[in-house]
This record gives structure tokens, C-alpha cells and sequence, in this order.
């Protein structure tokens, strides 16, 4: 099997891939248990159609950023930590891929939590034997470093064979579901917990660092326009299918775990199918960038070795149970990422015909413009996080999705710096060759 992944460098047009394949593996990583579970808490939280259209347009948001993300991806053919060091600098693109790879190590172990706690439930079920959770947590997350040790080419063929599967056993839950229980539970009155502008951060926020290292997969499509299309159809629909699915099936069952809602309709057998293939196919995507991550730092760090070593220290975390924070988790992390995502497109728009742009370029140790820019974005991203929604200060707000506004802030300030420093002008001494720049952007 082949089983480079050019992590310190870019993918042949020959190894690309259509648009696809490439959308299956993000309606894949979509489709887990960490959607189920955000989709149990709005169903708890607010009134049914406030949740599902909070869905929606998160989503939808998602999917359009994911446009941008993956135009950069496809058109550099780099991975998003190997962007990173274009856009912040030798040093500053290394601070960058390590703080990527612990938010994804961190991912890959709370995902594994989930897995645990649902095999435990279904392995109950089952055999009516107690079984300790931090086994099922170790074997899920050996289980999911697998693919990742081989590579992006593995998990697109998994990818490929899972999604069909998986959208069937859902459809089939949720009409199970409205057959025995009717549809009287959509209507239930609850205790609201959740803003709407709340709902829509949370649902972006679980996946929103899926959209800013989009560039990871984003890069094997044979064309940006592909890629997009990729992007908007993987995003919207991976995001919204699992999210949907478990709000309908909360309401209508009145449970809060969905392993224990299959079983209630008699469907454990197919629990068992839907926990090890949505878990799978996302969590071996989180240790796969973390590899890549990591190993953009140096050429001399493979990728196989480094997602290998940052398997065991996922499953560890994994095991001492780090799904318990899994809430505060991904709003800090939509607080701290999303941000960069802005900050790349605005260099990658202003300024992709500099010589920085081009695989192996000289660039600066630090580039304190991107910095600032960055760190404006986390700052507005925590202002405007409402304290009740998560981590932040509530001083306020613009547009009430704190993680859409650390990006937006992050790009628009890196614009402001770029023409206060001359903009174009400014760019013009690291100005390469057309036929160089050509052959990066293709």
C-alpha cells in the first residue's frame, strides 16, 4: 500500500482525487457520536424547530467557510500546518502546528471517551455483563490510530464504504422511531437553556476546526473548484445529518443516550454497526492531522512515527476520561482556532503571488503581522461569548457566533495591516515568477 501522505510538501496532480470521494470523508467525520450528543443537549434545551434551524444554519455557515478553507488547500496542495508556516513564519508556523496537534490529540481522546461509554452501554445490553469503560475506550482508540498510521488513502477508501451504510442505518432509526412513537414528543415543552445565537456557536463549534484544517484533505482534490464543491456538501450535510437525527430521536423517545434509544426500538445490532463506523471514520481523521501537524515542524519527523507516538498519548488521555469535559472543550477550541482560519484565507487572498506561497520558499522566523491579527481574533471571539453559552465575557456582540466572529475578525484585521503596511506594494519584493506561482496555485 502506498503510504505517503507528502507531509513536508505537495500532492501531485496524479494522486488527486475527485470532489467525491473527499466530500464522503467529511460527511464521515460528521457523522459521530459528539453531533449525537450536542443534538440530545439542544433537544433538551429548546423548542424543536428553534434547535433544527439552529442546525441549519450552522451548517450552512460551515459550509460556505469551508468553501474558502478548502479553495486554499487545493490550490497550494499543502497541509494546513505546512500553510501555517507561510502565513506566521518558521517559528511561528511550529507554535502554530503544535497547538493544532494538542487541540486534535485532544479531540481524538474525547472522541474515544464517546466511544467508550457507548460500547460499554451497548456490551451491556447485550450480554448484561459490567464492563470497566476505559477497556472499551483503549480498544476504540487503537482501533481508529489504525487508519490513521496508513493515511489519507485509507480513509478515504473507509470513508467511501461507510457513509452509504451509515445514512441508511440512521433513516432507518428515525423512521423506527416515528412507526412505534409517533411524532407527539416533537411538540413537548422544555426548560430553555440554550440562545439561539448560542445553539448556532455550539453547532458550528463542533466542527468549526474541522473547516480550518479542511487544507489536510482538501489538498488531494484535483481542482480548487472541486474542492469547494467538496467542502460545502461535506460540511453542511456531515454537520447537520447526525445533528438532526439525534434531536428527532431525543424528542421522540425522551432519551439522552443514543445507543440506549437503538436498543429501545430493538435495534442494537445496528447501535453497534452506527458507534464503531461513525467513531472510526471521524476520530482517525483527528490523529491523522495531528500527525501531519506535528510533523511539519521538521523534515525529519515522519508522519507514521508521530501519529503512532500521539495515538498512545490520545489513548491515555482517552482512558482517564477526557470526554467529561467534552462542552467547555469545544468552545475553547472554536474560541482559539477559528480565528487562524481567518487569519490564513487573508494572506492567502492578499498576498498567494509571493514567494513565501512557493513549497520550500524562505520565509521569516516570526511574522508578527499574522500574530496580531490572530490574537485580535481570540480576543473579540472571547468578548462576544455570551458566559451562560461557554468560556468568554459577554461585553458584546456582533454576530452573536463567537467563533464566527474570532475569524472574521482575524481576517479583517490582517486585511487593515496589509494595506496599512502598503498592501501590494509592500509584497512586491518577495513577488515570484509567474510561471512559479502558476505552478503552486494550480
Amino acid at each position: 500500500m502506498e503510504t505517503t501522505d507528502y507531509e513536508h510538501g505537495v500532492v501531485p496532480q496524479d494522486q488527486r482525487k475527485g470532489w467525491l470521494s473527499i466530500a464522503a470523508v467529511w460527511i464521515a467525520i460528521g457523522i459521530d457520536l459528539s453531533g449525537a450528543f450536542l443534538g440530545i443537549e439542544l433537544a433538551s434545551g429548546m423548542a424543536f424547530w428553534d434547535a433544527i434551524w439552529a442546525t441549519m444554519l450552522g451548517s450552512l455557515l460551515l459550509g460556505l467557510l469551508a468553501m474558502a478553507c478548502t479553495y486554499v488547500g487545493a490550490s497550494t496542495g499543502l497541509s494546513t500546518a505546512m500553510i501555517s508556516r507561510a502565513v506566521f513564519g518558521r517559528i511561528g508556523g511550529a507554535v502554530l502546528a503544535i497547538a493544532i496537534t494538542i487541540s486534535l490529540v485532544g479531540w481524538f481522546a474525547v472522541q474515544t471517551g464517546f466511544f467508550g461509554q457507548n460500547a460499554q452501554i451497548a456490551f451491556h445490553e447485550f450480554t448484561g455483563i459490567d464492563v470497566p469503560v476505559q477497556l472499551f475506550n483503549a480498544v476504540g482508540g487503537v482501533l481508529m490510530a489504525i487508519t490513521a498510521f496508513w493515511g489519507y488513502r485509507s480513509i478515504n477508501r473507509l470513508s467511501s464504504l461507510a457513509v452509504p451504510l451509515l445514512l441508511l442505518l440512521l433513516v432507518v432509526g428515525v423512521v423506527v422511531a416515528f412507526i412505534q412513537h409517533g411524532t407527539a414528543g416533537l411538540d413537548a415543552r422544555v426548560d430553555v437553556t440554550y440562545t439561539f445565537g448560542g445553539a448556532v456557536s455550539l453547532v458550528m463549534g463542533i466542527f468549526i476546526l474541522g473547516v480550518v484544517l479542511s487544507p489536510d484533505m482538501a489538498r488531494w482534490a484535483k481542482t480548487p473548484k472541486q474542492a469547494m464543491a467538496a467542502g460545502f456538501v461535506g460540511f453542511f450535510f456531515g454537520n447537520s445529518i447526525i445533528l438532526v437525527v439525534a434531536i428527532l430521536l431525543a424528542r421522540v423517545l425522551n432519551q439522552t443516550e443514543l445507543m440506549t434509544m437503538y436498543f429501545t426500538l430493538g435495534m442494537g445490532g445496528i447501535a453497534v454497526v452506527v458507534l464503531i463506523l461513525a467513531q472510526w471514520t471521524t476520530n482517525t481523521t483527528n490523529l491523522y492531522s495531528a500527525g501531519l501537524a506535528f510533523s511539519s515542524i521538521s523534515s525529519r519527523l515522519g508522519r507514521r512515527t508521530v501519529t503512532a507516538v500521539l495515538a498512545v498519548i490520545g489513548i491515555v488521555i482517552g482512558v482517564v476520561g477526557a470526554a467529561d469535559v467534552f462542552v467547555s472543550f469545544i468552545l475553547v477550541i472554536g474560541t482559539l482556532i477559528a480565528p487562524y482560519g481567518g487569519v490564513y484565507l487573508a494572506s492567502f487572498l492578499t498576498g498567494r503571488r509571493t514567494a513565501r506561497w512557493a513549497h520550500g520558499a524562505a520565509v521569516p522566523h516570526v511574522d508578527a503581522w499574522s500574530i496580531i491579527a490572530w490574537a485580535a481574533g481570540v480576543l473579540v471571539a472571547f468578548a462576544t461569548t455570551n458566559p451562560a453559552d461557554g468560556p468568554g465575557f459577554g461585553w458584546f456582540t456582533i454576530t452573536t457566533i463567537s467563533s464566527l466572529d474570532g475569524l472574521l475578525v482575524g481576517f479583517a484585521v490582517y486585511v487593515l495591516l496589509w494595506l496599512v503596511r502598503g498592501g501590494r506594494r509592500a509584497d512586491a519584493a518577495q513577488a515570484v515568477p509567474d510561471a512559479r506561482t502558476d505552478e503552486v496555485a494550480a
